[in-house]
């Protein structure tokens, strides 16, 4: 007996002024704006001496920006005025302040170039935002 597949679901496209702590699963539609390489990081020592690249790129639609966290073979697509699609993103704290992540789990692709005008006076990763702990009784 053959098992049917089940049907794949559409992608819901999730804005930037959407974007909150701790969501995952998330996809989007962006435009990089700027792309900003961070000091390599690895370890020199030992027998996988293996060097990973980190950039920080500042991504956007025409709702707000946020900063992406792009790793190792992403930095190569991740360059300013591509527009991309990011599938399963999800979002990281990084002192405070929300990083927008695509981990091994997820795909970057490039897309078509997108119509719409980044806005930038409304930057989600400036907002700093802090763990509060409830204690019930």
């Amino acid at each position: 007996m053959a098992e049917a597949k089940p049907a794949l679901r559409k992608p819901v496209f999730t804005k930037v002024e959407q974007l909150r702590p701790c969501l995952s699963g998330l996809t989007l539609t962006v435009k990089v704006v700027d792309s900003k390489l961070i000091a390599p990081r690895g370890r020199s020592d030992g027998p996988q001496s293996r060097q990973s690249r980190i950039a920080e790129c500042l991504v956007g639609d025409e709702t707000g920006m946020i900063v992406f966290t792009a790793r190792d073979a992403q930095v190569n697509v991740m360059t300013a005025g591509t527009t991309v699609t990011l599938r399963n993103a999800k979002i990281d704290m990084f002192k405070g302040s929300m990083r927008l992540v695509v981990d091994r789990w997820g795909r970057i692709e490039v897309a078509e170039p997108a119509e719409f005008t980044v806005k930038e006076d409304n930057n989600l990763s400036l907002i700093e935002y802090e763990l509060i702990n409830v204690v019930e009784g």
